[in-house]
């Protein structure tokens, strides 16, 4: 297990190396990395690091011990689907309360931490007083924060109606010149009590203090009991009146979570919104699909059923999509679900999905559809059952990152330690472990040859990222001891690395990655294939996690099928690669061929091994990204992988190679 010397940091927290020293010698040392030993071969890098971090609370001291001692227990805990609800090893049920086993889930089984987040929001007796509109009144504006396929519009008119009677609801979209129109709705509405629904106010931020101002300083007499103000938002780099939102109740209205869309028309188009909630694996673009599309699509059918060529035609979802792999998954959908085979009585989308073939009327239709289980299992929309995992753990390192990001900026680093002094200690030790400039007579590579010419390139981003931290560690440094002004870049700097981000200046010079002791981790390592390459000529393989530019396909591709580390022939300009994660799929490597991802694996990296076997009858055209998010920017290339299953099978599953799975 290979962990930088002086700075890692796994999920939000620094792991501190010494102690890790502790418990578990380093078993070998090559430049600047040392290698720790995991004591078991199923436990994740990540998880360990975690569990190291953890063991610094008295609770969880001698937790790295007794996972090596008693292995079993811990890997079937580990192993049950819901290890929130089982019981723990080592006497951890009887001696942990709900919050450190919290802990625990989190370090473990990132993905749990939400399920683990409802009980111990249950154990503080969490109480909301229900519906905002019971907990309102005539002088409290509520704030919708909408969220992408939710317009509460529809719901808040008839509330009105119910709530309300003979009072209308006046809904306004903000936007300039519109709030002379919304100053005469206010008043109207104050006065017989009506409903005014202010839509998009992040389009007239200006007219909210005044709003304010009217509805909390006019005579208790002359305001209708029954008034009320709503207000609907997006997200807007300009920010609300502090004011207003204190005195405000704010809300949401999200989509449901297990809800699918199936959108049919004459040219075999389907598609399911559900599966966009699982990232990459579902969508490379998270397309919305509203009530305006669903129209547009029902409107597509009606003008062309007679009309439309059967032989010809694309899906239909409303317009939106534009990614090329998008629509390979959405035409896949149509050859795997829409055939002749459709119409057999065996016929089912998944395992109780069946199409209500005797239904004869509207009605029966529905109650078929209400039978159906409430929540759909990954596999439902073709993806595999870890699709779930990679969902569910998103979403707690989402929830976690938006507490961290409202957390006070002038709190302590722990034990004492302030926050500038913790800051400044990180930057000492990057600073200490940072690569020197490149000496420019050492990198002169000769003929103007394709590889010299990326090397170059290379090369030259690369030390604009090196100049870059260490001019930015140096001034903050100073900084932080009053030698010079903190700049805005500078205090970026100090809250970003205060809280394990990469800051926002290193970020557009460089890479993406989920933590900054991931991303520096990735920069020693970048530098010291580039400095290996420069010293000993032309390495025989390439990480090709480690270039800017990986997308120079003539390079690093090789035409035909992926041999995994099989000698490549001289004469098609093949090269060796690694650093290569599979994600929605497996590896087999004995057979040189995809195969289902195991349990609990969202990842798969891949082997040094030279295959073995064969056995495959199909070929997979799998995309290559730099990143997990899927963009036409990440993008490198596409390589023919051999499978058993036919190619829809993996087009469904979302399967992609990806150079950094973090």
């Amino acid at each position: 297990f290979q962990v930088s010397e002086k700075l890692t940091v796994a999920a939000e927290t620094e792991v501190k190396i010494n102690q890790a020293r502790e418990e578990y010698r380093p078993v070998a040392t090559r430049g600047s990395i040392l290698y720790f030993l995991i004591p078991r071969r199923w436990i994740l890098d990540q998880t360990w690091l975690n569990l190291v971090q953890l063991s610094s609370l008295p609770a969880f001291f001698q937790i790295l011990n007794q996972v090596n001692q008693n292995e079993r227990a811990w890997k079937a805990w580990f192993d049950h689907p819901a290890p929130e609800d089982a019981p723990l090893p080592d006497g951890y049920e009887e001696k942990l309360d709900t919050f450190r086993k919290l802990l625990l889930i989190r370090s473990w089984c990132p993905d749990r931490t939400i399920a683990q987040l409802m009980v111990a929001g249950a154990a503080l007796h969490l109480r909301f007083s229900g519906p905002t509109v019971r907990r309102s009144n005539n002088r409290t504006p509520m704030v919708c924060l909408l969220s992408m396929g939710s317009d509460p519009t529809e719901n808040i008119e008839r509330l009105a109606k119910n709530k309300v009677r003979g009072a209308p609801c006046h809904p306004i979209s903000m936007g300039q010149g519109q709030e002379v129109h919304a100053r005469r709705l206010l008043a109207n509405s104050m006065l017989d009590g009506g409903w005014l629904l202010l839509q998009n106010c992040h389009l007239g931020l200006d007219f909210l203090d005044e709003l304010l101002e009217t509805v909390t300083s006019a005579v208790p007499e002359s305001v209708h009991k029954d008034f009320r103000v709503w207000l609907t938002t997006d997200v807007h780099p300009s920010r609300f009146p502090i004011t207003f939102l204190q005195s405000s109740i704010k809300f949401t209205n999200e989509p449901p979570l297990d809800h699918s869309d199936v959108i049919i028309s004459p040219s075999s188009s389907l598609s399911h919104q559900e599966r966009r909630k699982f990232g990459p694996l579902g969508w490379n673009i998270p397309y919305e699909f509203n009530q305006a599309d669903f129209t547009s699509s029902i409107q597509f059918v009606q003008n062309h059923l007679d009309n439309l060529d059967v032989k010809r035609g694309e899906v239909q979802y409303g317009g939106r999509v534009t990614d090329d792999l998008d629509k390979r998954l959405l035409n896949t959908f149509t050859s795997v679900w829409f055939s002749e085979s459709t119409f057999s009585e065996a016929f089912c989308f998944f395992k109780g999905y069946s199409i209500p073939a005797k239904a004869k009327s509207i009605q029966e239709v529905l109650q078929h559809i209400e039978g159906l289980p409430l929540v759909d299992s990954p596999e439902v929309f073709g993806l595999h059952p870890n699709a779930d995992i990679t969902y569910q753990t998103n979403l707690a390192n989402d929830t976690l990152s938006t507490i961290i990001n409202i957390q006070p900026k002038d709190t302590g680093g722990g034990a004492g330690e302030t926050r500038e002094a913790s800051v400044q200690r990180l930057a000492n030790e990057m600073l200490e472990k940072l690569p020197p400039d490149y000496i420019p007579h050492e990198v002169l590579m000769g003929p103007l040859q394709p590889m010299n010419i990326f090397l170059r390139q290379e090369l030259d981003r690369m030390q604009r990222v090196i100049s870059s931290v260490r001019s930015t560690l140096t001034d903050l440094r100073l900084a932080i001891d009053g030698t010079i002004i903190m700049s805005e870049d500078l205090r970026d700097a100090l809250d970003s690395m205060f809280d394990a981000r990469i800051p926002r200046l290193w970020l557009r010079l460089s890479w993406p990655s989920a933590t900054l002791g991931f991303w520096f981790s990735e920069l020693l390592e970048r530098n010291q294939q580039l400095s290996a390459w420069i010293s000993a000529g032309r390495p025989n393989q390439f990480w090709l996690t480690g270039f800017f530019n990986p997308q120079v396909g003539s390079l690093f591709r090789k035409s035909g099928v992926l041999e995994f580390f099989t000698p490549p022939p001289e004469d098609v300009g093949g090269v060796y690669i690694y650093g290569l994660f599979l994600d929605g799929a497996g590896w087999d490597r004995r057979g040189a061929k995809l195969v289902e991802a195991p349990p609990k694996v969202s990842n798969m990296a891949d082997s040094k091994r030279p295959p073995g076997g064969g056995g495959a009858v199909s070929l997979y055209s799998c995309p290559v990204y730099k990143k997990p998010r899927r963009t036409d920017l990440n993008f490198i290339f596409s390589l023919q992988l051999r499978s058993v299953q036919p190619p829809e099978h993996w087009t469904l599953r979302g399967a992609a190679l990806l150079c950094d799975c973090k």
